[in-house]
């Protein structure tokens, strides 16, 4: 029950913070604050669950073997509750939510697809034990900032299906372009490096 609960806990600090960001509260752009609440995450909570905070991720994880498929499904469960807990806390203490334009289209996909990969990258190294522990944050953290980053040239750079749930900004492009780049990213790791 553990992993779960830090999934949901790890999941709702991230979106919460993005939507803080995103709303004009912090000093900061919001990929930094993004690449700052995962790394965190993944340094406080990643020796109870892995740190996923992400379906694409949890997927990502599962198409390499390296979760079951039962826990997959209870970690994309957990972080859905977590996305959804930020959006509901974030609904009754801003008063003016900041609303994101959403476009479909194959350009905003490929960004997400892309962005997901450079993430599921820097995850993968983590996972297959290619970073040292100490390191493991920061370059998870520094994966998602570079991730948001680019794909943000196309997208609202997301990169993460339960954020976008979170911050309003779910579409076809936000669910399936991350999902897809991160099952790529973590297939091509593993070929790469096995």
């Amino acid at each position: 029950m553990k992993i779960y609960v830090a999934e949901i806990l790890g999941t709702f600090i991230l979106t919460f913070s993005v939507i803080l960001s995103l709303n004009g509260l912090f000093p900061v752009p919001t990929p930094v604050i993004a690449g700052l609440a995962l790394g965190l995450g993944v340094y406080t909570l990643g020796s109870v669950s892995g740190a996923h905070f992400n379906p694409a991720i949890t997927l990502g994880a599962l198409s390499i073997g390296k979760i079951s498929t039962k826990d997959a499904l209870l970690y994309i469960a957990s972080q859905l509750i977590g996305a959804a807990g930020a959006a509901e806390l974030a609904r009754r203490i801003i008063i003016e939510r900041q609303v994101l334009l959403i476009t479909e289209s194959n350009l905003v996909m490929l960004a997400e697809m892309l962005g997901a990969l450079i993430l599921a990258l820097g995850v993968a190294a983590v996972i297959f034990g290619r970073v040292t522990q100490g390191a493991s944050g920061l370059v998870i953290g520094g994966a998602l900032l570079l991730g948001i980053s680019i794909a943000a040239v196309a997208s609202n750079g997301v990169l993460n299906p339960a954020v976008a749930l979170g911050i309003g900004s779910f579409s076809f492009s936000y669910l399936f372009g991350p999902i897809v780049g991160a099952m790529l990213g973590m297939l091509l790791y593993k070929n790469l490096t096995q």
